[in-house]
Formats: structure tokens, sequence, C-alpha cells
């Protein structure tokens, strides 16, 4: 018999989710029934990212909602541990998603997009990068300041939670092509880590003193391009120092996922008056036009270490829970990932 250990989604949450009440860990027999194309995977690293707080809710957003009682998904890196599927053989690591469980049986249906990491044994490269850096947040970073942002040399660019999952490539690229660069984090550590390690040109605590004041002083020949993964009160100060023909890229507002009392933003009719575009997009659209521009040219940039990425890790499945809500509420320091095993 082989023990599984699984966090199980009980219960929709209004605001934070509590382990224990809204999801909890649950222990049982891993003895799966493989059909025609299926897999057995044993989990190695999962990947923990705000999106996962909306499909905790009862109404699809834009992707499905966890079920209640049944295990939470996130992306991960696996090994085949058992396969009735010619393209994963035993032994062979992939990418994509999984339970947050230790073992997961994965159908022929739900595999169509995972990713086969070739050489990932005799790499050097940590597993959990192709969760951040190498994989979903490192192609979100790419793939949308290209295509939504539309940088060009000289323009200054804005990023809230500038030192998570996405934040800390979006600025380092932004570098890369000629941007000034201003982020917003939640600690002064993070502001160190910023203008120290990542050379953004000005960051601020966006919890000590007026966020539009702040903004000011960081940005004083206003913003060109923000990169959104805040929302609220900072979208509203973004606006009044947005230059006209602005761009935002909307990639999350992790301020609103936890609240029943949304913020009403007081001041949209700036869109209109600076001409601002406001642009949402899903990265699993932009993998076709931008995937393997990304494989090359962000696989060679982290090869070479002309990027750093930052990870916060939490071990062992039972501690999922806890860093997936000290995530939400900001007290990670770089991109959160869970280690279940070693190879």
């Amino acid at each position: 018999m082989v023990l599984n250990k699984s966090v199980i989604m009980l219960k929709r949450p209004e605001e934070y989710p509590i382990p224990g009440e809204h999801f909890g860990l649950q222990e049982s027999e891993f003895k799966p029934v493989l059909k025609n194309g299926d897999i057995a995977t044993r989990n190695l690293a999962l990947s923990l990212d705000p999106y996962m707080r909306p499909r905790m809710d009862a109404e699809k957003s834009y992707i499905d909602c966890f079920k209640i009682g049944e295990p939470l998904i996130a992306g991960g890196v696996a090994e085949v541990i058992e396969s009735q599927n010619p393209r994963f053989p035993v032994g062979t690591i992939i990418e994509g998603y999984v339970g947050w469980e230790l073992y997961t049986h994965l159908t022929e249906a739900n595999i169509q997009d995972h990713r086969i990491l070739h050489g990932a044994r005799e790499s050097s490269i940590p597993l959990s990068s192709y969760l951040g850096v190498l994989g979903m947040p490192g192609m979100t970073a790419y793939s949308s300041l290209i295509e939504v942002g539309a940088p060009k040399a000289g323009e200054t660019i804005f990023i809230s939670a500038a030192a998570g999952a996405v934040g800390q490539l979006v600025g380092q690229m932004a570098k890369r092509l000629g941007l000034r660069v201003v982020g917003s984090v939640g600690s002064d550590e993070k502001v160190e880590f910023l203008l120290k390690d990542l050379h953004f040109d000005a960051a601020f605590n966006y919890k000590r003193g007026n966020i539009l004041e702040n903004l000011r002083k960081a940005a004083p020949e206003g913003i060109d391009i923000y990169y959104e993964n805040v929302g609220g009160e900072q979208l509203e100060a973004v606006l009044e120092q947005m230059n006209d023909h602005g761009r935002i890229v909307a990639c999350g507002m992790i301020s609103q996922y936890n609240t029943k009392n949304a913020y009403g933003v007081r001041n949209l009719l700036q869109v209109v008056i600076k001409r601002i575009r406001f642009e949402g997009f899903l990265v699993e659209e932009l993998y076709a036009k931008y995937g393997e521009q990304f494989d090359k040219e962000v696989g060679s940039w982290f090869a070479n270490k002309e990027i750093k990425y930052v990870e916060d890790v939490a071990h062992g499945i039972e501690n999922a829970m806890d860093a997936f809500v000290g995530m939400l509420k900001g007290k990670n320091f770089g991109k959160q990932v869970v280690k279940i095993a070693d190879l």
C-alpha cells in the first residue's frame, strides 16, 4: 500500500481561506487503476499562485473552480511512476497540472499540455525553476510585457507586487529593453531587494505613506506602462500618474481576491481622458505566438545568470495551505513553491 496525502477543498471561502475549514489534509490509499493513455505521478514540487484563489469560489472566472471534496490543482513537476501512455514512459519528468498531493492519477485527457523536461535528472537547474522563471510565471511576464505593454526604450514602467513570481521578471525584462523601472512591494526588505539585487530605478513600500505621493516621487515624469498585479488603491493612484496613451497590463488584482467589499476605483474617467489602453490577457493564449521565443531567450538569460529569480520554498505537502495563505497576504519573498520530494 502507498499512502497518499492530499489537500482537499472543503468549503468555499468568502475572504481569506482558512486551513482546516476551507481546505484540509486528507490521507488515503493510492492504488490507481490506469486506463489506456493514463499515467500516475510522484509529485516533486508544486507552484502556488494568486490565480488559485478565485478557483476556490463557486463561480467560474476564466478557469474551472476547484471541486468540493477533491484535491486542489496546481502546476507541478512530477515523475511518472506508472504509465499506460507511450508518450510518458515510467521515469519521465514532466511539468503540468497535478493535485496538491504526494501522488496523482492523471487521465489521458488531462495530460495533453504536459511537457516533458528532457535532461532534468542530469541538469543543474532546480526543478522548481520550471514552475517559475522557466514556466508559467516567466512566460506570463515575457509575453504580456511585449504583447500588451508594447514597451519602448526610454519609457517608465511601474510594477505592483514587484518582488513576486511575475513582477520580479517583468522588471528585469523591462530593464533589458531600456525602460525606467519602478516597483512597489510590501516591506522595506523587498524594497532593498528590488534596488540592490534587481537594479530597479526606484521602489517603495506601499504600506508606508501615501501611494500617490510615493508614485509621484518615484516616477516624476509619469508612467507609460503599469503592470497590474494588485488593483484597488494602487490602481487608483496609478491612473492619476499615467501619461497619455499609457498601457495597463492587467495580470491580476490580488487585493480584491479575499474580500466581499471590492475597492471602488473612483477615477476611471482617467482612462478616457488620457486614452489609456487597459487590457487583460490569458497566458495560455500567448503560448503559440511567444512560446518558442520565450524558451530560447529567457532560457539563455537564466542559464547565463543574466536574470535573477528568487523563490520562497515551503517543505512538505502539509505546509502547502499555510504557504498559500501567506502568499495571498504578501508574506512570501519571491515565487512561492512547495517542495514535496527529491528525484
